[in-house]
C-alpha cells in the first residue's frame, strides 16, 4: 500500500449500523437482511470482496442520503458467507483499515457509498503483535469479566487466553455491551495502547457506578 490507500477502493459502498464496530484485524458476524444491503453483498462479492462499516452520527443533521454517518469507519472483507434460499446473507467480516469520511459519493442500487481517505490508518495494515506495551492485559480481562458477569452473560476465558494484546482489545471492544458513541471513540482511538487505555477507562466508570448504585448507560 502506498501512502495515499489506492489499493482500497473510493467511493467505498458502506453499511451504516448503529452499535456496530469493525476493528483491524478483528472479525464481525453480520445477518443481512435488507434489500439494499442484500444488494451491496452481492456487488462486493463480485468486486473485490469489501465495504465500510460505518456507525450513522445522530448529532448531526440527516441529509437527503439519510442520518450523517461518522466520520470514520473501517473496511472490511467478506472472509465467509452463506446465502439462504429467502436470498439473505450470514457473513463474516473481516477488519482491514480504517478510514475518514471525505464526502458522500451516489449511492448505487439503494446504499449508500462515500469517499474515503485510508492515508492516516496505513499503521492498520501491519500485522498484529502478541503482547503490546502499554496494555494492561489482566486489568483489562478482569472489568470485562465483571461487566460480561452484570450482564448475565460469560466471558470466554479459554478464548481470550489465546489471543494476542491486538485481537483482545479489538474483540472486547467489539462484544462489550457498550454505548454507540463509546464503540465509535474507541474506534477512532489512534492506536491500540490508546484503544486499550480508553477501554479500560470505560470499564473502570461502569464498574464505579455500580459501585455507587448508579446504572450505566
Amino acid at each position: 500500500m502506498d501512502g495515499r490507500g489506492e489499493r482500497f477502493p473510493s467511493p467505498l459502498p458502506v453499511f451504516p449500523l448503529t452499535g456496530a464496530l469493525l476493528l483491524p484485524h478483528a472479525r464481525l458476524p453480520l445477518h443481512i437482511f435488507e434489500l439494499r444491503y442484500v444488494a451491496l453483498i452481492e456487488d462486493a462479492l463480485a468486486a473485490g470482496r469489501v465495504f465500510g462499516m460505518i456507525q450513522p452520527d445522530r448529532a448531526r443533521p440527516a441529509s437527503e442520503a439519510g442520518p450523517a454517518l461518522s466520520r470514520v469507519g473501517c473496511l472490511g472483507r467478506i472472509q465467509a458467507f452463506s446465502e439462504t434460499e429467502d436470498g439473505r446473507f450470514f457473513i463474516t467480516l473481516q477488519g482491514l483499515i480504517r478510514f475518514a469520511v471525505l464526502g458522500e459519493a451516489e449511492g448505487r442500487r439503494g446504499y449508500r457509498r462515500v469517499f474515503a481517505d485510508y492515508a492516516p490508518f496505513a499503521a492498520d495494515l501491519a500485522p498484529p503483535l502478541p503482547r503490546r506495551e502499554g496494555v494492561d492485559r489482566a486489568r483489562l480481562v478482569g472489568l470485562a469479566r465483571a461487566l460480561f458477569a452484570r450482564h448475565r452473560l460469560a466471558l470466554d476465558e479459554r478464548a481470550v487466553a489465546g489471543l494476542g494484546d491486538d485481537l483482545l482489545v479489538a474483540t472486547l471492544a467489539q462484544t462489550l455491551p457498550l454505548t454507540p458513541p463509546e464503540k465509535q471513540a474507541l474506534l477512532e482511538a489512534p492506536d491500540v495502547p490508546a484503544r486499550a487505555a480508553a477501554l479500560t477507562a470505560l470499564l473502570e466508570m461502569a464498574a464505579a457506578g455500580d459501585e455507587g448504585g448508579g446504572c450505566p448507560s
